[in-house]
């Protein structure tokens, strides 16, 4: 026969549920539970486009990353280097880009420009990009159904050639997408001036400054930098100058945007389209510099706002 319990045994039975009921919300709820004022959702697309599957993939992603709503959806590519570089390929993807039921930023990636060829075999990069920006980059706002207003380099005239250099604010986060292709940012190591490199060095030169200024005028919390290449401005100082290469065409930018955000008092985040294999995403930081590396597939990202992480993944 069992005995009832004592007395001080049922009240401390009573207390501990009672604390138990009464656990703090942190303990209880995460935040994606219970979202703060001013937190939102963005989608983040990677170059996914594998030969004769490429519009099928896109709009798989396109699908996917939509289904929760983000604020809007940025696009890292048009097309993949086996893919040919034509305007009906082009015109292809666009059609589909706009079919995106949130607003979509495109940021055209080193793979659909950079190593497209005429048909005598020689360079055709600078005809594609510019046909790239005609066809891509000529309205003042975003792809997609939805509309988003961005500010495009290309309304200041003397970098009238450079649309695809944007920023917008969104809930005191800035977002910035800049043309670094990945393979060496397209420094070329032929004689001669490496003109369509350096002509846009400065364009991207004069692009950043202006975000970063625009950023601690208005006190912005945090700042978003989208490129297809990888700069390596996250890793540690004298890593890229213990290599012993040839000329680093990441050298010039890594170094603004350190010295950039050595002064922002915010979080500041790269985003770029390194491979990662089929490691899921993780934001490497150092300091007030994070680095999301996308790969082939799509990122959810949320916007805390008061957080001590600005930028959580979808998934955390």
């Amino acid at each position: 026969m069992k005995r009832p319990l004592a007395f001080g045994a049922l009240a401390m039975a009573a207390t501990l549920a009672g604390a138990m009921l009464a656990a703090p919300p942190a303990l209880a709820r995460s935040d994606k539970a219970v979202p703060r004022k001013g937190e939102f959702s963005f989608a983040l697309l990677g170059h996914n486009f594998p030969k004769g599957e490429g519009d099928a993939e896109f709009r798989r992603m396109l699908a996917e990353a939509s289904r929760n709503e983000p604020a809007f959806l940025i696009a890292n590519g048009i097309k993949s280097p086996s893919e040919p570089c034509t305007d009906s390929l082009y015109q292809e993807r666009r059609d589909l880009m706009n079919s995106a039921e949130r607003p979509l930023v495109l940021l055209p990636a080193g793979g659909d420009w950079t190593e497209c060829r005429n048909s005598n075999g020689k360079s055709n990069a600078i005809e594609r990009l510019n046909r790239i920006r005609e066809l891509f980059f000529l309205a003042p706002d975003t792809l997609g159904k939805v509309k988003l207003p961005l500010n495009r380099q290309s309304g200041i005239a003397k970098f009238r050639d450079y649309a695809e250099n944007t920023y917008w604010e969104y809930e005191n986060v800035l977002f910035v997408t800049l043309n670094v292709p990945a393979r060496n940012n397209h420094y070329l190591t032929e004689a001669g001036r490496n003109s369509e490199y350096e002509d846009r060095m400065v364009a991207n030169r004069g692009w950043l400054h202006r975000a970063f200024l625009h950023a601690k005028r208005k006190n912005i919390a945090g700042i978003v930098l989208v490129m297809d290449g990888d700069i390596g401005a996250h890793v540690e100082q004298g890593f890229f100058a213990r290599l012993a290469q040839k000329r680093d065409g990441f050298t010039e930018i890594r170094r603004i945007v350190r010295s950039q955000a050595d002064k922002y008092p915010g979080q500041l985040l790269l985003v770029d389209n390194r491979k990662q294999g089929k490691a899921a995403p993780v934001i490497e930081w150092n300091k007030n510099v994070g680095h999301l590396a996308l790969g082939a597939e799509w990122t959810a990202l949320r916007v805390i706002p008061g957080s001590a992480s600005l930028f959580v993944l979808g998934s955390e």
